[in-house]
């Protein structure tokens, strides 16, 4: 009934979107298989893309040639640029998004894409033949044939709900576990583990009295993420904030001999960074109050999503709790918080390219890999795709080094280090942040992602004229010159100091306090050159000031980059027999041994391998 596919891509949440919709956009003939059709593209959780880190990942999923940011932005209600206070390469965009309008989206976007085909079952087994996976089972007895398979379960894998003390199995609430395959991976060699995540209770935002909360607006003039023809947002929802009390963590704590996360029940990791409302008002005890999100599930809909106040108490306590919330008195709850267990391949078991090591043609994208968030799963999917289709057609291998993207830090910290807890991307993950900004992820990889058949030409036009007109208005910059009489004054007011002598504006722009309008206001001629290259590019003038106020940064982070970029061209032949080496340190063999780095960079960055062991393995290669 079903021929055989170029790619199977078993869920449809974030990391399977991306994954069909890249190889099928590459030529591939892709199976999409998912237990619900009307389920794609869910947003389990928040209904929120980007944010710190990840809100560049966004960027770079687009600027590749992805989805999420498209959809993100057909779907968005309100955009915020996130730690504008701060430097650029801590600048983050992040939608409010409308959940179901997200979902929409994405549907319509792969039912655009021609290569990709949908199966509504259960994925419950793989077929492999001498090591390399030929196919998948499902939960109506059919087979399934392909040449490779993306495996992208979510939660779903043996998931197991909690709310308070009870338990049942389920990927979400309403819909059940995956069964199968977790087994038959253990039978093949896989190491498996379980990990913890969990949501927040959803009320109707029609008995909230929003008068006792801050009202958080979005930007006022709202970017978007796509570099593409999506359209910013003219009209905006608001989100609001509000907090917890001494009188909610007294409610709260009468339900603790109740918490599947304090008796016991719940045995696996949890997010660090994301903890339940329980585990803070246990852990920072001495916190009177806890920040609450109030934030819209989409532009139509009553429903809140209650960000801050993840917990898997019992859904009375919960209900109490929240009633001593400001604005929240005379809440009706749509449905309680609750915590789900689930199991994970710890990622060491991969390629860096999401391909198994015990299975040639297997990939692994998402929370399968121990990540969190939708945004970690979208850009693995997206890389899972990408070699997935390329393995199948006899083309290289596609690996982004962890000066080219956030997506490649991601990915090699997976590989080198493994996570015994949800990993969650953050900017100080990445060595190279101020390389790696959300403002120039299209100057970074659209190129790559065109090179791949991914991008478009289009795409590149863009990039191509950004670049033009961005290194034209530096020029200028150079070339123009300020007097003391004209700039004295801008500097004065800015409690800058001031000049003395004529000097290059492009000087004067690394100064902390100036921005570069200050400068564009007092030369006519520039300022007209800026506004003739926006019509070109809405992006060249911030582009420029980025670059020459940060020069001396940016070109440090290149110098160091290159370093270390040396010793990925080092490469650790695959037949390494690190236990022969009897100057290596013991960890240092157990280690190396476990993840077979490729080359000496990527095992400089094992946890456990010190500097004297990569000066063995330098010695023994040669070097």
């Amino acid at each position: 009934m079903l021929q055989e596919f170029d790619v199977i891509v078993v869920g449809a949440g974030h990391a399977g979107c991306e994954a069909a919709n890249a190889a099928g956009k590459m030529g591939s003939k892709v199976l999409l298989i998912t237990m619900n059709m009307n389920t794609i593209a869910q947003m389990s959780c928040n209904p929120a893309m980007g944010g710190v880190a990840k809100g560049q990942i966004v960027r770079e999923i687009d600027a590749l040639g992805g989805g999420s940011g498209i959809v993100s932005d057909k779907s968005a209600i309100q955009f915020r640029m996130l730690n504008r206070s701060k430097g650029p390469a801590m600048w983050s965009p992040r939608t409010q998004n409308d959940r179901m309008k997200f979902a929409e989206e994405w549907r319509f976007l792969l039912e655009e894409n021609p290569n990709v085909d949908f199966w509504q079952d259960m994925c419950n087994g793989i077929i492999v033949e001498g090591g390399v996976v030929r196919g998948v089972k499902t939960s109506l007895g059919i087979s399934i044939y392909g040449k490779s398979v993306v495996l992208t379960n979510g939660t779903f894998l043996n998931g197991l709900i909690h709310l308070g003390e009870k338990q049942f199995g389920g990927g979400r609430v309403g819909e059940k576990a995956s069964t199968g395959i977790t087994e038959e991976l253990i039978e093949l060699g896989f190491e498996a583990g379980r990990m913890k995540t969990g949501t927040p209770p959803r009320v109707d935002g029609r008995s909230l009295d929003y008068s006792k909360m801050e009202i958080q607006e979005g930007d006022e003039n709202p970017s978007k993420f796509s570099f593409g023809s999506t359209s910013a947002l003219t009209l905006q929802r608001p989100c609001h904030i509000t907090y917890t009390n001494e009188r909610t963590h007294d409610l709260l704590r009468t339900g603790f001999d109740r918490s599947p996360m304090f008796n016991g029940a719940i045995k696996s990791s949890g997010p660090r960074y994301c903890p339940s409302i329980e585990d803070k008002i246990n852990r920072f005890a001495d916190r009177d109050r806890h920040q609450i999100f109030v934030e819209p599930e989409g532009w139509r809909t009553v429903e809140i999503y209650v960000n801050g106040f993840s917990t898997s108490l019992p859904e009375e306590v919960q209900y109490e709790a929240m009633k001593s919330i400001p604005g929240f008195e005379h809440v009706k709850m749509f449905r309680p918080g609750y915590a789900i267990e689930y199991d994970y391949f710890p990622p060491t078991q991969l390629k860096h390219t999401l391909e198994t090591k015990q299975v040639e043609n297997l990939f692994f994208a998402g929370q399968i890999n121990g990540t969190t968030g939708y945004e970690e799963a979208a850009c693995q999917g997206l890389m899972a795709g990408i070699n997935a289709h390329r393995k199948v057609h006899g083309d290289q291998a596609f690996i982004l080094n962890r000066d080219e993207a956030y997506i490649g830090v991601l990915i090699d910290d997976l590989i080198t280090k493994g996570t015994k807890e949800p990993y969650r991307m953050f900017t100080s993950r990445a060595e190279y942040r101020i390389l790696l900004r959300q403002d120039n992820a299209d100057v970074r990889l659209t190129p790559i992602g065109v090179g791949i058949g991914l991008a478009n030409e289009e795409d590149l036009k863009r990039v191509e004229i950004k670049n033009l007109g961005t290194e034209k208005l530096i020029q200028a910059f150079k070339e123009t010159s300020v007097s003391p009489e004209e700039l004295n004054p801008v500097l004065e007011l800015k409690d800058s100091s001031l000049l003395t002598q004529k000097v290059k504006m492009s000087s004067i722009i690394t100064r902390p306090q100036i921005e570069i309008s200050d400068l564009l206001n007092l030369n006519s001629d520039l300022n007209k050159l800026a506004h003739d290259l926006m019509n070109d590019h809405p992006d060249i003038v911030s582009q420029a000031e980025i670059l020459m106020k940060y020069e001396g940064y940016i070109s440090r982070e290149e110098e160091q980059a290159h370093k270390m970029n040396r010793l990925e061209d080092v490469v650790i032949p695959s037949d390494t027999d690190f236990k022969a080496m009897l100057s290596l340190s013991s960890e240092a063999k157990e280690k190396l041994t476990k993840v077979r780095p490729v080359n000496i960079g990527q095992a400089a960055r094992i946890s456990g391998v010190s500097p004297s062991d990569i000066s063995v393995l330098l010695i023994h290669l040669g070097r």
